[in-house]
């Protein structure tokens, strides 16, 4: 049987078909500048019809509230260890304060995510202290969107405490989170994860704890760290494992499911030496990521109908740019951004609401205030 054409597989798309895996790779690979093109026409024109024309973006703030790490990531310029020069770790007034300045400034969302501290705990529980982070900020703020703790948190509580997955999210979710960042997923294929964040949970873990996730109500982002050393091949592999994972959330009737999907391209400018050889460059590739922004736009969009770009690591003019490679949201104010930053991203820690709203004016396009889980944010 002969490859399909681009033609053919971009059509089927624009009339609601899922593409196959081997679609997807064939899409990833493509280099003529007229393939290229009409891939980012088809991601366009998908954006319009599955998300329409108005850009979201939500004013939120990113509490990193320790920087202390077991895990030896080799792509992490953040980590450090206990007594290292630069290592902190935030006491609870310093929490509450931060929440305070977000409030004030307008925020709707807290996305709190830290390192894997051992030393986190109250009268020797994990559980309880996470408890307490979201305490502090939740009952002086009840009003507030907790947007906290990733997979391996999760994954790194239950391992300390010797419980399971679904009574830390569940505890979570009693306690006010209201959603999970999809983070730690890097990319979904045990290879890559192998050279990448060996100490890291595997895939099977990931989608454990996602899954749970969602069966308990709880909404989760999700991501994909690119331009590393992966292959296309391992790009649609991950894109494939989040379709089947949102697939299973849309079919069960879960309240939970994913929000939103992110590329998250690799900043390697202070990543440990081995990793950056292989890499071969600092700062990503704007093209790359935008191709790989497209392509998800049309592999996932079915399912996963918000996508948003990462101004942080592409910076402003390139989020804006991705825009018209299918993405519908322009991400969040940030406030302070620790972890892609000292790995040598250039995009800056904070966004003020009206560069957000000019970059998508720039457009031509209506922009518009949402919250966390993409309903309409009506300011008085």
């Amino acid at each position: 049987m002969k490859d399909k054409t681009i033609d053919a597989i971009l059509d089927g798309a624009l009339l609601g078909d899922d593409l196959s895996p081997a679609d997807g790779v064939f899409l990833l690979k493509q280099t003529d500048s007229e393939a290229i093109a009409a891939i980012r026409n088809t991601a366009d024109q998908l954006r319009y019809i599955q998300a329409g024309d108005i850009v979201t973006y939500v004013i939120n703030r990113n509490i990193n509230f320790t920087n202390i790490c077991e895990q030896h990531c080799s792509f992490c310029a953040f980590r450090r260890d206990d007594g290292d020069a630069g290592a902190y770790w935030l006491d609870w007034g310093q929490i509450l304060s931060k929440a305070t300045d977000a409030v004030e400034r307008g925020a709707t969302e807290i996305c709190m995510q830290g390192g894997l501290n051992p030393q986190a705990q109250i009268n020797g529980n994990s559980l309880a202290y996470y408890l307490k982070l979201v305490e502090t900020i939740k009952e002086e703020f009840p009003q507030i969107h907790l947007h906290a703790f990733s997979p391996q948190e999760v994954q790194f509580i239950a391992r300390i405490d010797g419980i399971e997955y679904a009574d830390v999210i569940g505890a979570f979710r009693d306690a006010g989170v209201g959603s999970m960042p999809g983070t730690a997923a890097e990319v979904l294929d045990d290879q890559v994860r192998r050279v990448l964040c060996p100490e890291k949970i595997d895939t099977a873990t990931w989608l454990e704890i996602v899954g749970t996730a969602h069966k308990l109500g709880l909404p989760t982002t999700s991501t994909i760290l690119s331009g590393h050393i992966e292959t296309p091949e391992q790009q649609i592999t991950h894109l494939e494992k989040l379709r089947s994972l949102q697939k299973t959330a849309l079919e069960q009737g879960y309240s939970g499911k994913i929000t939103e999907f992110i590329v998250l391209p690799f900043v390697g400018q202070e990543a440990p030496k081995s990793l950056r050889r292989r890499v071969g460059r600092d700062q990503p590739v704007l093209n790359d990521a935008l191709l790989l922004t497209a392509v998800a736009r049309i592999y996932l969009g079915n399912y996963i109908p918000n996508h948003q770009p990462s101004w942080v690591k592409l910076g402003l003019s390139g989020a804006t740019a991705a825009l018209q490679w299918g993405c519908n949201d322009i991400g969040g104010t940030l406030m302070e951004e620790h972890i892609t930053t000292m790995a040598g991203a250039l995009g800056g820690t904070c966004m003020a609401v009206e560069t957000l709203q000019n970059a998508i004016a720039s457009l031509g396009r209506p922009h518009q205030q949402r919250d966390t889980v993409y309903k309409q944010v009506i300011n008085h």
